[in-house]
C-alpha cells in the first residue's frame, strides 16, 4: 500500500488501460486479417495471495491485461481473432532488469530476450481460429515447437535461473525427499558452525556484505554473517558495533534456513513460495548462494 497514486495510475494506464485501448482500436482491422492475433505479455491469473501481498498495484495492472486476454478471446472467437498471453518462466535480462534488478551482476541468473521473441513467433504463426485464450509460458511454447535446447537462451549457460513472478514454484520431488531425511548436520547451531568453516578472505572480497537472519520456529533467534571484514565472522543477535547495519535481512523459519543451507531447499523456491522474505539489496542477497555452495560441499 506504499505505492503512490501517481505510480498506481501509471501502471494501470500502461498495462490494463493500454491493452484494452490498443485492442479496441485495432479489432476492426484484425477482423479483416488472414491470421489475426493479439498477444499480451501478461501472466496466468494465479490467485495465490503471495503474488498480491506487497505489490497489489502491480499485480492488478498485469492481471488487468490477463483479464483482457480471457474476455477478448471469448468475445472475438467467432471472428477468428486469436487473443493469447505469453509470460516468461524465468527472469529475462531486459533494459528494465538492467536498471532496477541490479545491473550486470544479476544477468547471469536471467535468460536472453530472444526466448520471448521466439516463443511469440511460434504463437503468432499458429492458426488464429483454433489457438486462442491461452496463457502460454515461453519455454513450454518452444518445447512444443520442437526446441529443447534452452541453454542457448541463457545469459550464462548452466547458471541457476531466477524465477519470474506469478508462477508458483514447487520444490522438485528429489528435494522434498532429501528434506525429509535426517542428516548428520541437522540443527541450527551446527548449520552456523559449518558456515563458519567456509568463511575466508576471498569470500569477503567477493561478497562484501553483512547479512542478518531473523529466524522463527523451533530455534527462534537472530544471527548475522559479516562478509565485509577480515576473513569473515558470524554470531547470534544483531550485527555488532562496527559492522554497520545489515545490507540484507532474511526472515524465515529456522527449519527452512537449515534446509536451504544444506541444499534441500532452493533459495529461489523458498522466496517464490513465501517461505523466505528478503529486505535490502537483492543482488547481495543472491551472492549468499556462494556460501551455500561451499557449505554443501562439506556436508
Amino acid at each position: 500500500m506504499a505505492t503512490s497514486l501517481k505510480k498506481y495510475d501509471l501502471m494501470n494506464q500502461v498495462n490494463a488501460r493500454g491493452t484494452f485501448l490498443c485492442s479496441r482500436e485495432c479489432i476492426e482491422h484484425l477482423k479483416k486479417g488472414q491470421n489475426p492475433h493479439i498477444l499480451n505479455i501478461s501472466p496466468p491469473l494465479n490467485m495465490n495471495a503471495v503474488w498480491f501481498k506487497g505489490n497489489v498495484a502491480y499485480t492488478m495492472a498485469k492481471y488487468g491485461m490477463s483479464m483482457c486476454t480471457l474476455g477478448m478471446a471469448e468475445e472475438f472467437k467467432a471472428d477468428n481473432v486469436a487473443v493469447n498471453a505469453l509470460w516468461p518462466r524465468t527472469a529475462v535480462y531486459t533494459a528494465a532488469m538492467e536498471m532496477i534488478g541490479g545491473g550486470e551482476s544479476v544477468a547471469d541468473s536471467c535468460r536472453k530476450v530472444e526466448i520471448m521473441a521466439d516463443a511469440a513467433y511460434a504463437i503468432l504463426i499458429k492458426d488464429s481460429d483454433t489457438y486462442t485464450g491461452h496463457f502460454a509460458i515461453d519455454d513450454e511454447v518452444l518445447s512444443e515447437s520442437g526446441i529443447t535446447d534452452l541453454d542457448q537462451y541463457a545469459m550464462k549457460p548452466g547458471h541457476s535461473l531466477l524465477p519470474d513472478f506469478f508462477l508458483d514454484v514447487d520444490e522438485p520431488l528429489e528435494d522434498k525427499k532429501e528434506a525429509a531425511k535426517e542428516t548428520k548436520n541437522s540443527g541450527l547451531a551446527q548449520t552456523f558452525e559449518i558456515i563458519k568453516g567456509t568463511l575466508n578472505e576471498d569470500l569477503v572480497d567477493d561478497v562484501n556484505a553483512v547479512y542478518a537472519f531473523h529466524l522463527s520456529g523451533n530455534e527462534e533467534g537472530l544471527w548475522w554473517i559479516d562478509l565485509k571484514r577480515g576473513s569473515g565472522s558470524l554470531g547470534q543477535g544483531d550485527p555488532p558495533t562496527g559492522t554497520g547495519d545489515a545490507d540484507v535481512t532474511f526472515t524465515m523459519e529456522s527449519e527452512d534456513f537449515s534446509k536451504m543451507f544444506s541444499g534441500n531447499l532452493k533459495p529461489t523456491v523458498a522466496f517464490m513460495n513465501g517461505k523466505l522474505k528478503i529486505k535490502g539489496d537483492i543482488v547481495l542477497a543472491m551472492k549468499l548462494e556462494k556460501i551455500m555452495g561451499q557449505m554443501q560441499a562439506k556436508l
